[in-house]
């Protein structure tokens, strides 16, 4: 099959899933997307199981989608910075201690007790995980998915302060566990051992050298927009920042995601009040929109479809459980501590930790960053675990939350 094929296949299926779920299952779009892929995947295993239907010419043109790549050096670009676009600065700036906290000690905090636990658990199972894939498990499943998440928050009724802490919490700690997952690979790969102050310094220069780059990018993007006042030429300058500067940050290796974010945040706030006309300002947010919708869409079938060449075993299945668990265990912790220490100087909303928790979702990014893996042992046991984790949290979490949120709002 050729790139336009998949291209067209993909799209394809994503109109069908999106025309079914809308006309009849009635799901928030993404997680219909996905149930809709999911479901076809497991009938054509079922078929194929009968005799019914040979599964190996669909399964060789899934293999030809590097989903790793589609991702991690394709889509993440262009959904975080459509996410970004729409955070504003003064609502972020009344949230951002939290954000700030949630993103970094959050983040190594969930890395560490998911890590330990899921290594724990894969002992009592019988599969053998080294102690350090664990971590690396810890570090792919950490952070929760801004493309899942996001796609999630519009769909329910929440506050505006509620959306911009979970949202702005999502979008920096995915760019803090991309860069927690690529140091830990790094301390696992590597055919020396990295120092302390090695491991460090690989951070700083990812993180902040990541939010420089975006920083400079947005500036430098915003100051073209004043210049002029021509919508389609003030787009395509946007699609060049955006393909450009995460191409850019990979060439620098920092981090793209955090790159993004940055430049994203800088582009909807000082970009769109002081360098757009109101006109540009429709066309850019609807044309944004759009992106956004189509790429969620395609990747959340994607996820669905990527279960024909997932290898699980019934030990999988076991570790995936307790993995869930442990996930779950690991992001409240992780998240009940730094408010329960923030709170004795300032107010949080009833049912924060609740919904930080339940809301947390992990997506494609998380089976991006375990396909990435290098082959082995260790990817066989973590692949599997990621997806299983990443189908429970999009489908019971995501479909749950807005309930769960009612709920919460009745016994304030």
């Amino acid at each position: 099959m050729t790139l336009f094929q998949i291209i067209a296949l993909m799209l394809t299926f994503a109109a069908a899933g999106g025309y079914i779920n809308h006309r009849y299952m009635r799901m928030p779009a993404s997680i219909g997307n996905m149930a809709f892929a999911l479901l076809l995947s497991l009938l054509a295993i079922g078929f194929n199981k009968a005799g019914w239907l040979d599964l190996q010419e669909a399964s060789a043109y899934i293999r030809q989608i590097d989903f790793s790549e589609v991702v991690l050096h394709g889509m993440l670009s262009f959904l975080l910075f459509a996410g970004a676009l729409h955070i504003h600065f003064d609502d972020l700036r009344n949230v951002k201690l939290p954000v700030a906290v949630l993103a970094t000690v959050g983040v190594v905090m969930a890395t560490a007790i998911i890590g330990s636990l899921v290594w724990l658990a894969a002992g009592v199972v019988g599969l053998e995980l080294p102690y350090l894939y664990a971590l690396l498990f810890g570090a792919l499943i950490a952070p929760t998915d801004p493309i899942a998440v996001l796609a999630m928050l519009k769909q329910v009724g929440i506050s505006k302060t509620l959306y911009v802490k979970i949202g702005g919490e999502s979008l920096f700690n995915d760019g803090i566990g991309v860069v927690v997952f690529l140091t830990i690979l790094s301390v696992a790969t590597s055919a020396e051992p990295l120092g302390g102050a090695e491991v460090l310094g690989l951070l700083a220069r990812e993180a902040l050298g990541g939010a420089a780059l975006g920083a400079a990018l947005g500036w430098v993007t915003y100051r073209l927009l004043r210049s002029i006042d021509e919508y389609t030429v003030e787009v395509m300058l946007t699609l060049a920042l955006v393909s450009g500067g995460y191409t850019l940050a990979e060439v620098l290796h920092v981090s793209a995601p955090i790159c993004m974010v940055v430049a994203g945040l800088l582009i909807g706030n000082q970009g769109r009040a002081l360098g757009m006309s109101e006109r540009t300002r429709e066309r850019l947010d609807l044309f944004w929109e759009l992106v956004d919708e189509i790429l969620n869409a395609v990747l959340f079938m994607l996820i669905g479809l990527e279960i024909i060449v997932i290898s699980i075993s019934s030990d999988h299945i076991l570790l995936g459980l307790l993995a869930i668990a442990a996930v779950l265990a690991g992001r409240f912790i992780s998240v009940a501590l730094p408010i329960g220490v923030m709170s004795t100087w300032r107010r949080f909303e009833h049912g924060t930790v609740a919904l930080l928790t339940w809301g947390g979702l992990r997506g494609g990014l998380s089976v991006a960053m375990a396909l990435s893996l290098p082959m082995g042992a260790e990817k066989d046991i973590i692949l599997p675990v990621t997806y299983i984790v990443v189908l429970f949290s999009i489908l019971v979490q995501g479909l749950t939350f807005k309930p769960v949120l009612k709920q919460l709002m009745r016994n304030q």
